[in-house]
């Protein structure tokens, strides 16, 4: 198949690799067919005779790509024989649908998928998916060898959705999202960093499909570990979170949960105040914070005496947090989108 004619502008986003923007009407359908054949593989693409509006976004993250799709009503199928001629057949997608709905089939499974579900797909082997309305789906596509599991691991959890209200849903869906929106922006080492977190939460889902123990493996480890992370970050502002609700909302001991992070060199409590310190310092800096007092700033993020905050944040910045806020306001005299952006990343959930 002929590679897609050269994008129309490729000028207002750089992350932009396909549009049918500028695209005559009359040449609409073939190159969209053509541009999604190579971003996935080759795939027989079905879509509508009258192609209105079409989008691929990619940005590389290493050896992955991060993927976003939104387009029209479509069906694909890869069947053997295009397997057979393909180059890519060693990759795995996981794709989260954000808009629309879709049927996917793959290893004798057939499942409905909805908004807010993901799922995974091999595509050494054959697979059929209709999206049946207008979509919208972020995708990370990944060399099976980074995805690490085997045959048999990697045939039970494809085309099985996946969503938010599941204990590994609820941190693979936001996890998967957050990479995909920032992946043009994204630092490498976070970048890299979350996309192991994604690899290890899918692992720990090919091991509870087999019926494997959640912290038999190092991967299992590392779930558990991202998922404390995970309820540490969202619940910094309650000055009553200590190792014991921790250990408690994982249901572990306090014993294993100091174990755990004893593997990181690091105690809970003091990762709990790190944590907090990094959030304090964040909002300290941001373009607002002129008008904010130190002790508004500390409360808001745990802390519950505003003399101890500034000792802490002192020790470990070197500044007072009043002194951190000024020298930020009065020093400002660029825009910090993209920085703000690439700092918006859940690295502290990895």
């Amino acid at each position: 198949m002929s590679s897609p004619a050269p994008m129309p502008d490729p000028a207002p986003l750089d992350n932009i690799r396909f549009t049918t923007d500028g695209v005559p009407a009359a040449r609409r359908r073939t190159y969209w067919r053509e541009a999604l054949a190579t971003t996935f593989g080759a795939v027989d693409i079905g879509v509508p005779d009258e192609v209105r509006s079409g989008t691929i976004r990619m940005a590389a993250l290493g050896r992955v790509q991060a993927v976003t799709v939104e387009s029209e009503p479509q069906t694909a199928r890869r069947t053997r024989s295009l397997i057979a001629c393909s180059d890519n057949e060693d990759f795995v997608v996981v794709k989260l649908l954000t808009r629309g709905g879709a049927r996917v089939e793959q290893d004798a499974r057939d499942s409905a998928v909805h908004p807010g579900q993901l799922f995974v797909y091999d595509m050494a082997r054959p697979i059929r998916m209709a999206l049946p309305e207008p979509f919208e789906t972020k995708s990370l596509v990944l060399p099976r060898s980074v995805l690490g599991l085997g045959e048999s691991d990697l045939c039970r959890i494809t085309a099985s959705p996946l969503g938010s209200d599941t204990a590994l849903g609820g941190l693979l869906v936001p996890f998967l999202s957050r990479l995909v929106d920032t992946a043009d922006v994204c630092p490498e080492p976070v970048g890299e960093l979350v996309t192991r977190n994604v690899v290890d939460l899918l692992t720990v889902l090919a091991d509870e499909q087999r019926g494997a123990g959640a912290t038999d493996s190092p991967q299992g480890v590392r779930v558990l570990m991202t998922r404390i992370r995970a309820h540490i970050n969202a619940n910094l502002a309650d000055p009553d979170m200590t190792p014991a609700t921790v250990a408690r909302a994982h249901h572990i001991s306090v014993r294993y949960l100091h174990k755990l992070f004893e593997g990181e060199g690091i105690t809970v409590s003091r990762w709990i105040q790190r944590r907090r310190l990094e959030e304090c310092r964040r909002a300290l800096a941001r373009r607002n914070a002129a008008g904010v007092t130190v002790a508004g700033v500390a409360h808001r993020w745990g802390f519950t005496s505003a003399s101890h905050f500034s000792r802490v944040f002192r020790e470990a910045y070197g500044l007072t947090p009043a002194d951190w806020r000024d020298s930020n306001v009065s020093a400002r005299t660029v825009p910090a989108d993209r920085t703000e952006r690439a700092e918006a990343l859940p690295d502290r959930a990895a």
